[in-house]
């Protein structure tokens, strides 16, 4: 498709802030890469923003746990450093605001956005 820029996984990490070597080292690139194709298909973002304007705080606290678990375990430190989110919702809160929640949704976007120029 023309116009579609692709990138591989170093850059995919790049775009989204993150450094893959320092992340994964060694590790098998298409063993992660396979991960990383995985994770729009995770459900755990769209659940956060459901159960949040649900004002859930229980399923919340759960879906941002798992969303900013992935992120860590797939190295999207970006998104795993603006999921502080997770904490108030863990203390049994709502966001004051929609401040925290529009920074993980910006963050994820961005994440999201990196992982679709990849070249798999």
């Amino acid at each position: 498709q023309k116009g579609i820029t692709s990138m591989n996984i170093n850059e995919c990490y790049q775009a989204m802030g993150a450094d893959y070597e320092e992340v994964f080292g060694a590790c098998s690139e298409r063993l992660i890469t396979k991960f990383v194709l995985k994770f729009p298909g995770d459900p755990s973002f769209s659940q956060l923003q459901s159960t949040l304007e649900e004002k859930n705080v229980e399923e919340a606290f759960r879906a941002a746990h798992t969303l900013k678990g992935v992120a860590q375990n797939l190295g999207f430190t970006p998104l795993y450093e603006h999921a502080t989110l997770t904490e108030v919702l863990r203390a049994g809160n709502l966001p004051e605001d929609d401040n925290m929640m529009n920074a993980v949704a910006k963050e994820y976007e961005r994440t999201v956005a990196a992982i679709e120029q990849l070249n798999a």
